[in-house]
């Protein structure tokens, strides 16, 4: 039972591995790309059922007793990661067939991709601080490719931007990885666990986790450190937008929800105050750009951010509840956030552009894609009964039990100029007649694309749409599994206990 939870990082290297043996076959590539992301998607279920099941699964890897060697842990937390990673691998699996370009699957775009859920699934499952920072590496670099890939000038400006802040992340998290070995002599997660509570530098360990929060911050866009998303989040291929905006952000609220929640919890007045004050600036900054833009990619990169904020809220608010809320908030956000670059990705073939006074009329002769915008739209804003709703509420309920007002009152708001900001993109792109006059007028480039490469486009906004519906119509299950997830963060014995073989 223990070797599957290595199965999400074999797989993607695999797949990879094979694509690269025959790199001049890409037509071969996009079906081992598909047939890669539907085994992932069924391993990590599977993964997910039994970590319900036995509660927290650990393997050392080669037999290495912990925390001596390489540990890959799956917990609740792990787990859930890993399945919304599947599912929006798979969905990217599908979108890419309908709107990657020849010249970019000639580039080995496939394998790339293979690479870059590689580095998420690690980074999910490793059970070592020292192997974090190695897949936090190998996500930067393949999501820097994919960026790049195509070589037009937004795209290498964006992608120096991208590489450059994250480079500077990645200096700040190995010189935090030294300090923190220097002081606890390990960087196994369990053992840190145990280990931390009894270290006497304590203003060491306060510095040590500035450091820790300032790396994962810029890698989840958290206020100041999110300048470099909306520089480049607009410029690539919308499956690689999509894929980078429903994942890329959601690994650093995942480092820092593992390390704010387990290992620094030495000093919560002091760490957690900081990020209850960074995620009420993040949902602002966030929510204002958003405003101020005009392109459909660029809006929904701000919003990223704001939405960031309401997930280092509920950290920052560090009860059961509030812990619980951020984990399902980001369940409901990946979704969510990924099918709605698809949407702006079928617009563009429709419209030809993503500037908002440049299209319109969609809705009067596509109202299946309206209304398929409308409910991760929606859900963004916090409108019931979908997932966004159950997110919002549960984080806002959280904060309202801890007189938290001042925090809540500015969810609140961010949460209506967010309903703004989505109202806006409807009345542009779908609502108001075409500014060229003609409502029929459509790209040639959609004109031309055959129905499979339609269905291929349509099918995982579709897929992911119904996820939205299932989550917020049944929010209980979904919510119970947030909540006991919650629960073994804030209780760390069974997560040590387990990784340590302690009894």
């Amino acid at each position: 039972m223990e070797q599957i939870i290595i199965l999400p990082i074999i797989i993607p290297l695999f797949f990879a591995v094979v694509m690269l043996l025959f790199w001049n076959k890409v037509h071969l590539h996009k079906y081992l790309n598909l047939i890669s992301g539907l085994t992932s998607l069924i391993v990590s279920v599977i993964i997910l059922s039994f970590t319900i099941s036995y509660k927290i699964i650990s393997l050392q890897v080669g037999g290495w007793v912990a925390p001596f060697g390489i540990t890959v842990v799956s917990d609740l937390l792990s787990s859930v990661m890993v399945v919304i990673t599947a599912i929006i691998g798979f969905s990217t699996a599908l979108y890419s067939i309908g709107t990657i370009d020849n010249q970019r699957e000639k580039y080995l775009y496939y394998p790339l991709l293979q690479f870059l859920l590689m580095g998420i699934n690690g980074a999910f499952l490793t059970g070592d601080v020292f192997n974090l920072y190695v897949w936090f590496e190998v996500m930067l670099i393949s999501s820097f490719v994919l960026l790049a890939l195509g070589g037009r000038r937004g795209q290498l400006e964006g992608a120096i931007k991208y590489v450059t802040l994250n480079l500077l992340s990645s200096a700040i998290f190995l010189a935090a990885v030294g300090i923190l070995y220097g002081i606890a002599g390990t960087l196994n997660i369990a053992d840190l666990a145990r280990k931390i509570p009894l270290i006497d530098q304590k203003e060491l360990l306060s510095v040590v986790s500035i450091l820790f929060m300032v790396a994962f911050g810029i890698k989840a866009a958290v206020f100041p450190l999110f300048f470099w998303l909306p520089a480049s989040y607009h410029t690539p291929p919308v499956a690689v937008s999509a894929i980078f905006s429903g994942l890329l952000t959601k690994v650093g609220v995942y480092a820092l929800i593992r390390f704010f929640t387990m290992i620094f919890t030495h000093d919560i007045g002091f760490t957690h105050t900081i990020l209850l004050v960074s995620s009420a600036l993040t949902m602002l900054t966030g929510v204002l750009g958003a405003a101020a833009q005009n392109d459909f990619r660029k809006i929904l990169s701000f919003h990223i951010i704001s939405q960031i904020g309401y997930m280092i809220l509920g950290l920052a608010l560090f009860s059961p509840l509030a812990i619980a809320g951020a984990i399902f908030y980001i369940i409901h956000h990946i979704i969510v956030k990924t099918n709605l670059f698809f949407v702006s990705g079928v617009v563009k073939r429709l419209k030809g552009s993503y500037l908002l006074n440049e299209v319109g009329g969609v809705y009067k002769y596509y109202p299946m894609l309206g209304l398929l915008f409308l409910i991760p739209a929606l859900s963004l804003a916090g409108i019931p009964p979908l997932s966004g709703f159950w997110a919002k509420f549960v984080v806002i309920k959280a904060g309202l039990d801890l007189n938290q007002y001042l925090v809540v009152a500015v969810a609140l708001i961010v949460g209506l100029l967010t309903l703004f900001s989505m109202t806006k993109i409807w009345n542009e792109v779908f609502w108001k007649d075409d500014p060229s006059g003609d409502n029929k007028n459509v790209n040639e480039m959609y004109e031309s694309l055959t129905t499979t490469k339609k269905f291929m486009m349509y099918s995982p906004i579709v897929f992911l749409a119904l996820i939205t519906i299932i989550i917020g119509f049944y929010a209980e299950p979904f919510f119970t599994i947030a909540n006991d997830a919650a629960t073994q963060l804030l209780d760390s014995s069974l997560y040590i206990n387990s990784v340590l073989g302690l009894k």
